[in-house]
């Protein structure tokens, strides 16, 4: 009876390892890897194009440094930081007592001149008619000839200096030449200032530009790109509206303390506002002399190598090719070994890979795709 009972026993547990064993014969099979979307570049025997982005500053495209024309001590400053003026409108005041003196003094210059003229004409007329007669001699008339003409020579410069004090005493109220914003204040009441010192930065109504700075290591590539049309694309900062512009102009020389090359992109009348940071996008072409530039996304690492994952677009797989790279300009990099004009690269989506991996190109979501 033990016997029976220890056969049932194990009867029972050969039976539940096979029940177990069909179970487990039985679970689901794993799922496929995804395909994953990967963007990708066809490489170019000129080595690719490099995309760079600047941080700018919007300016007015002209910005008038304002300064008295003559010198004086200050009265007023009738405007602030920022305030908008429109064309005509006073900004500050000298004191112009000096200056109406000087005025004065010109005009009673002037009167002196209009006087002496007077009488060397009525003079000229007078021994003339002497000199008709025969009372006096030719002489003697070339003499008043000659004070009459310096008389008049005299009246004509007063009058000048005239017109010279009486504009110098309009000078003492610094007007605006143009509509625009008030965005420099280097001037206080009571202050004394020369002719021509800078007190006032007007930013005149109209076009305006993205002012970035280009660093030495890109120069010669943008520098093609100054004058060409949408050469460029500048947004403002927080958006995500680009508008095109292009390269106005660009400096000669570089600065020589950031070593920079200032750099100046028309956006014309685009919505931008003064002061505003903006981002400068270019795209532009890169020559190597040997080998092909990628972009630095483009270069993973894997066991220790550098690796660009390569396309087959029959299969649409990707499989790791080591690379040697060389220098780097901006976010592009040199690769002087592993790879040829004509293949397709990964660009985007490296760093999730296997090799043999099926993959797709990413495709930008359409406008009827976003609104859904």
């Amino acid at each position: 009876m033990t016997k029976t009972r220890w056969q049932q026993a194990a009867s029972w547990a050969v039976a539940s390892g096979v029940v177990l064993l069909m179970a487990a014969c039985g679970k689901a099979p794993v799922a496929p890897e995804p395909v994953r979307a990967v963007r990708t570049l066809v490489l170019s025997d000129t080595g690719g194009t490099v995309v760079r982005e600047f941080a700018a500053d919007i300016h007015a495209r002209t910005e008038s440094r304002l300064g008295f024309r003559v010198p004086g001590k200050v009265t007023r400053r009738l405007v602030e930081l920022g305030q908008t003026v429109r064309e005509g409108q006073v900004l500050a005041q000298l004191d112009p007592q000096d200056l109406q003196l000087g005025q004065e003094a010109a005009r009673a210059g002037v009167a002196a001149a209009e006087a002496n003229a007077a009488q060397a004409s009525a003079d000229l007329k007078r021994f003339t008619e002497l000199k008709a007669q025969g009372f006096i001699s030719a002489a003697e008339l070339d003499r008043h000839v000659t004070m009459a003409k310096s008389a008049e020579s005299a009246l004509r410069q007063a009058k000048a200096q005239a017109g010279v004090q009486g504009n110098q005493a309009a000078y003492a109220a610094l007007t605006a030449p143009s509509a625009g914003v008030i965005t420099t204040v280097d001037v206080e009441q009571g202050q004394v200032v020369g002719a021509g010192q800078p007190v006032l930065v007007l930013a005149h109504d109209g076009p305006r530009d993205a002012v970035f700075a280009v660093p030495e290591s890109m120069a010669k590539l943008i520098r093609p790109l100054v004058g060409k049309k949408d050469a460029i694309k500048v947004k403002a900062w927080g958006t995500d509206a680009w508008v095109s512009a292009s390269i106005r102009e660009m400096a000669a020389a570089a600065d020589p303390v950031s070593r920079t090359f200032l750099a100046k992109a028309d956006v014309g009348l685009q919505g931008f506002e003064l002061g505003q940071t903006a981002s400068v996008s270019l795209v532009g072409p890169v020559h190597a002399k040997a080998g092909v530039r990628v972009p630095v996304e483009a270069v993973a690492e894997r066991d220790g190598k550098s690796v660009v994952w390569v396309l087959d677009a029959k299969q649409y797989t990707v499989q790791p090719q080591i690379v040697m790279t060389g220098d780097v300009t901006g976010d592009v990099v040199l690769v002087v070994q592993g790879l040829k004009p004509g293949q397709e690269i990964v660009t985007a989506g490296a760093h999730v890979l296997s090799p043999g991996q099926k993959v797709r190109r990413y495709q930008e979501p359409t406008a009827a795709a976003n609104k859904s």
